[in-house]
């Protein structure tokens, strides 16, 4: 297994180059860098000053057309875009490998600050999102399999795939207009009140639960719907077999043979997605979402980053997810062997 493991480690570095090489090359070809992101400020403010006039007359200012060529190239310096585009892609590379994520180009603050100050939000909706869906699904997915061709399967099934094919985004619009709007039952958006700091513990917890139950509703409605199906058809093909047929013919009750014999089995696909599940929890981020309960979390910040051409919050961002995604994924591997020694990586 230590050679399996090392083996793995050694394919990441490759990966995670050949991902922000596509990335950083795609960068190069893309419109309305941050240079000119911030001649584009500069030409609206000259235009609502009146400033600039004679020089670019007003809207007829584009791009470098009226800034002085010095100040082109401190502005092109401030950024980095004065070297070439090999020597910036080592220069990244030299500061991710030393961990460092860099700056934001226009919010003067270490991508890690900015990761920090996101990450309560999306842990806030992630982490609630996956407890409440694993502990509903999989209880739901034994009931199902125990029960199959049954009215509670059938109803079940239908409740979960209205479930699944109704967009978060669309759920959450009728929650707010319903809950939010009209009874006015819950908070319309934030993740907490605005006097929270000086509440007690108690009134803490109530607040932030009252504000995070209607965006937890809108992103748990349809992600549940996988895992139960998945773990319905896994209990199911497990039932089926051999050594269970042998197990009832000894004596055992139908309560011992479910889970002590086909539970293990049954729960291999669902515990090795676990770590993948669990550690996209504390960086999943529902731009949709986020928007629409007014909650500045990852999902917000990534694509804003994007339409600001803020390639240091992007490629920052990009390298840490895709390295925690390839240590999870090699995690949820060696999951195979917690769950059943009998798997060989060989």
């Amino acid at each position: 297994m230590f050679a399996y493991i090392l083996k793995r480690l050694l394919l990441m570095l490759p990966t995670l180059l050949g991902v922000l090489l596509l990335t950083f090359v795609v960068i190069q070809f893309v419109p309305g860098g941050p240079v000119e992101q911030y001649l584009a400020e500069a030409k609206a403010g000259m235009g609502a000053g009146g400033g600039g006039a004679g020089e670019g007359g007003g809207m007829a200012y584009r791009g470098a057309q009226g800034v002085d060529p010095k100040r082109l190239e401190q502005i092109k310096q401030l950024y980095g875009f004065d070297k070439p585009a090999h020597e910036r892609f080592l220069q990244m590379l030299g500061q991710f490998a030393r961990f460092d994520l860099g700056r934001s180009f226009f919010q003067n603050k270490d991508v890690w600050q900015l990761i920090k100050e996101k990450l309560p939000v999306s842990i806030s909706l992630g982490m609630w999102t996956f407890f409440i869906s694993y502990l509903v699904a999989v209880p739901l997915g034994v009931a199902k399999a125990v029960r199959a061709g049954s009215r509670f399967d059938f109803v079940t099934t239908l409740i979960i795939l209205v479930g699944y094919a109704i967009p978060g985004f669309v759920l959450g619009v009728a929650l707010l207009v319903i809950f939010g709007g009209q009874l006015q039952w819950f908070p319309l958006r934030g993740l907490t009140s605005a006097n929270w700091d000086e509440l007690s513990w108690g009134a803490r917890i109530a607040d932030y639960l009252w504000h995070i139950a209607l965006p937890v509703t809108a992103m748990v409605a349809g992600s549940f719907a996988v895992t139960a199906m998945l773990t319905k058809n896994a209990f199911l093909e497990e039932i089926r077999k051999q050594y269970v047929l042998t197990a009832r013919a000894k004596g055992l009750s139908e309560r011992q043979v479910l889970y002590r014999h086909v539970f293990r089995n049954a729960l291999l696909p669902i515990v090795t997605g676990f770590p993948a599940a669990f550690i996209g929890a504390f960086f999943a981020g529902s731009l949709l979402i986020e928007t629409l309960f007014s909650l500045d979390g990852l999902g917000l910040l990534s694509y804003e980053s994007v339409i600001r051409r803020d390639y240091p919050v992007v490629l920052g961002t990009l390298f840490l997810f895709t390295l925690i995604g390839l240590v999870t994924k090699l995690v949820s591997d060696l999951c195979y062997v917690w769950v059943d020694p009998r798997v060989k990586f060989d």
